[in-house]
């Protein structure tokens, strides 16, 4: 019996290295980029495994009620937030996260924008090439408006909201810098954030105490939203918050009038809500807020990781071990009552 895979992922994604890599441990697969429920179960229906970017397709109870021969569903990033684990455990469906291969990248992009927001480097550069022609090499006088906007990092608090892998690697390269960092994570002990140089402590204490404030959390239905008008009243007028995690943790509402009305200083977004942003979000037109588009997780090398992982995952099913990226062990249970081992 040959093990069947859906690769369900965007027209624009080039998985050639997936395929390659699929090919070589003999994997049946197809790709499909689906656009409705009823299009995945389509799609899907004879796999053993579907690979995919979970949070941007309709993975619903419908959909994996109807997935009658589905074992496992892998993301290809780290966020597993379009798929209800419950229902997963219910029906035995194993849920895989590429939860490795993005750290370095993502705690250096999330630095990167803490530092720009720092010493203003993307305002400065809008000045030195602004102006009608848009090649004025700009005057003292204009660089020198943006100057009360810097800022120096040694001594300054690093608050992190969620104290995983890339927010301890955060607070490492933070630390290099003389930073104070505060650490809000319900689910982490103090000694685990004592380990890393940090004091774990209340989210409202990140609030007023942080002078960046950068979010690490996975989307939930409590960390929805859990940047808000509220939150932002409470922060520094002179903080700015950084998110390369999840785009809807913050509402994007509050946030242009807190850029707007001077409640903080700035942000750096790497994420949306919605992704892409329209044409007319207010947020394009503020010059104190810096926008990536998604861009947090990538490096050349770590692409290659990234589309090695599936096949390595798929290896270990077939060779009767568990998955080393499942986040719902509690699945394990159901899953061999119904299917008698973890191989097929």
């Amino acid at each position: 019996m040959s093990f069947k895979a859906a690769v369900i992922i965007d027209d624009a994604m080039d998985i050639s290295h997936l395929e390659k890599c699929l090919k070589e441990i003999n994997v049946e697969y197809w790709r499909k980029n689906c656009k409705t429920e009823q299009d995945i179960i389509n799609t899907a229906k004879e796999a053993d495994f579907i690979i995919t970017i979970i949070f941007r397709f309709p993975y619903t109870r419908f959909v994996l009620e109807n997935l009658k021969k589905l074992r496992f569903i892998e993301t290809m990033g780290a966020g597993y937030d379009g798929v209800d684990l419950e229902v997963c455990a219910e029906l035995g469906i194993g849920v895989i996260a590429n939860t490795n291969y993005h750290l370095e990248e993502v705690s250096d992009h999330a630095f990167a924008l803490l530092m720009a927001c720092s010493r203003q480097i993307v305002r400065v550069n809008g000045v030195i090439k602004g102006g009608p022609a848009g090649v004025r090499p700009g005057t003292v006088k204009e660089v020198q408006a943006v100057w009360p906007g810097m800022t120096r990092l040694r001594g300054k608090t690093l608050g992190l909201i969620g104290f995983g892998r890339v927010a301890r690697l955060m607070a490492h390269k933070a630390k290099g810098f003389g930073m104070n960092i505060l650490a809000y994570d319900p689910y982490v002990s103090d000694e685990a954030a004592n380990q890393c140089g940090a004091q774990k402590t209340d989210f409202n204490r990140i609030l007023e105490e942080s002078d960046f404030v950068s979010i690490h959390s996975g989307l939930t239905a409590e960390t929805r939203h859990l940047f808000g008008l509220e939150q932002f009243k409470r922060m520094k007028t002179t903080a700015h918050v950084i998110n390369t995690a999840r785009g809807e943790i913050i509402d994007h509402t509050a946030l242009d009038t807190a850029l707007k009305e001077g409640l903080i200083a700035g942000a750096g977004l790497d994420v949306y809500e919605p992704e892409p942003l329209p044409p007319d979000s207010p947020l394009l037109k503020l010059d104190n807020i810096i926008l990536t588009g998604h861009s947090a997780h990538y490096s050349p090398d770590n692409i290659v990781t990234r589309f090695e992982r599936p096949s390595e995952e798929i290896s270990r099913i077939l060779h009767n071990e568990w998955p080393i990226g499942l986040v719902n062990p509690e699945v394990k249970e159901k899953y061999l009552q119904k299917w008698g081992s973890v191989s097929i």
